[in-house]
């Protein structure tokens, strides 16, 4: 067996024994594992098979990955000392860029001593809190209200949540410098929007750019969810994409070819800081980290150990992300549909790669082969599927690039001069009023199939999805 396939199998029976213990697996799974380990090791010996030593290696992964989401499970609950549910003083910082929302801010607390964890705090949208600042809050500290909130919770570390109490700051400016920093520069560039747009474009423009929904408002993200869109302000590929060829050009231009290496690579990593490092441009920023060392090593890039890698780093960092994230789940499931499933259906239907008008074509494709690839998810959690999403997001694509380089020119403008930035800004705001109209328009007239998906028609319908790609691929061999 090759390296690299040692690699991603190993990997990929890791993160299937991470998955069996955060589902409650654990004890069952790790007999059944251990007794088919244990199988392929005797079968090895007595047919003096190296296959079958692989094969029993490669099972011994999935109790390993099952004792390492266990262990940090344990390790999390461990650390947590609260007093829930009684009215108390305590104190804390800060640890991340408080999400203002249209009547509220929320952020994440780290407790301090006699007390220890995280808390999510909810309060009044003024006066604003930032990031690093040491508060005293008067108030209860409550035990999540449901079991699929308590998980979603305790993906990001957090043990249990603050609402309206009164707080007052002790001290400031107590977290990272560089963090601060970034964190101040993504503030800026939010109010640079504010400042040129209307309320719901300048939310939109900054979701687009920065990632997130703050700003937006309930009725426009049901509209986008009912549109199918919702994937437009969640931060992917693209944008890294985007940020690795321009800052490298910028940087090689003036540099050295090694040191625009360095600088572009930090510039990622700051890029994902900045933005929160979501679960989709977590992904695509360790898989634009490795595009770009591939180059400068001189490698071929793998695009199934890329994938694999991104997503063994973000499960060793933080193992629950792989059941209760579904930005996690979303991001990768609509990757491998449009890197796998995208070219089998472009040879089924035995279309040419060519230029059609505005690329519907394209965009037509890769936007069903990802909303294939994760409709069994978003019915589950979301309670719905429309199939005219496929045509909002042809009408939109094309011009979400032109809308996202606009809205970086207002935000690098607006440091020199508010005029200049108004103009970017009067351009933008055709194309934003026009995606603005469709999202609306199709959500209006959306036809959501709604279903309740059991986990074995779950697993069926991915399982048809590989076969299908296989078939057509073996066909095409063929041919």
């Amino acid at each position: 067996m090759r390296s690299y396939d040692i690699f991603f199998f190993s990997s990929l029976f890791f993160l299937i024994g991470v998955l069996f213990a955060s589902l409650s697996l654990k004890s069952s799974i790790l007999i059944i594992f251990l007794i088919i380990a244990l199988f392929f090791f005797i079968f090895g010996l007595f047919r003096k098979s190296k296959r079958f030593f692989w094969l029993a290696g490669l099972s011994l992964f999935i109790l390993v990955g099952s004792l390492y989401c266990v262990y940090d499970d344990l390790k999390f609950h461990k650390s947590v000392n609260i007093e829930f549910d009684k009215k108390i003083l305590f104190s804390g910082t800060v640890i991340n860029n408080p999400v203002i929302k249209n009547t509220n801010q929320e952020f994440v607390l780290k407790l301090s001593k006699p007390q220890s964890g995280r808390v999510l705090v909810k309060t009044a949208p003024y006066p604003r809190f930032n990031y690093g600042d040491n508060l005293q809050i008067k108030g209860k500290i409550q035990k999540p209200s449901t079991i699929g909130y308590a998980r979603y919770l305790e993906k990001e570390k957090i043990s249990g949540t603050v609402s309206f109490s009164e707080i007052n700051v002790l001290s400031r400016n107590n977290g990272s410098v560089f963090k601060a920093w970034l964190f101040n520069i993504k503030n800026k560039i939010t109010e640079s929007f504010q400042k040129v747009l209307g309320v719901k474009e300048a939310a939109f423009l900054n979701g687009l750019t920065l990632g997130g929904t703050s700003g937006l408002t309930d009725a426009f993200k049901k509209a986008m969810s009912l549109s199918g869109t919702t994937h437009l302000v969640a931060l992917s590929g693209y944008n890294i994409t985007i940020l690795v060829w321009v800052v490298m050009g910028v940087f090689i231009y003036f540099l050295p070819r090694r040191l625009s290496f360095i600088l572009t690579f930090l510039a990622i990593i700051a890029f994902v800081a900045m933005t929160g490092a979501e679960s989709s441009v977590v992904r695509a920023g360790i898989m634009g980290m490795l595009v770009l060392l591939a180059r400068e090593v001189g490698r071929v890039y793998d695009f199934r150990n890329a994938i694999i890698l991104a997503a063994l780093a973000m499960v060793l960092i933080n193992p629950k992300v792989l059941v209760f994230d579904i930005g996690f789940e979303l991001s990768f499931l609509a990757l491998l549909g449009i890197v796998y499933l995208r070219p089998a259906l472009i040879k089924l239907f035995k279309i040419k790669e060519n230029i059609s008008f505005l690329s519907w074509r394209d965009n037509l494709f890769t936007t069903a082969s990802a909303q294939l690839a994760v409709v069994p998810i978003l019915i589950s959690n979301f309670g719905n599927f429309s199939p005219t999403s496929l045509i909002s997001n042809v009408l939109i694509l094309e011009f979400v690039p032109f809308t996202m380089a606009f809205g970086f020119f207002i935000a690098a403008s607006s440091f020199v001069s508010y005029h200049l930035a108004l103009i970017f800004g009067w351009i933008v705001m055709i194309l934003l009023k026009f995606e603005i109209f469709v999202i609306e328009l199709f959500a209006r007239i959306s036809v959501p199939i709604s279903l309740n998906l059991s986990l074995f028609v779950v697993v069926l319908y991915y399982l048809f999805l590989i076969g299908f790609v296989f078939y057509v691929q073996r066909n095409n061999r063929k041919n």
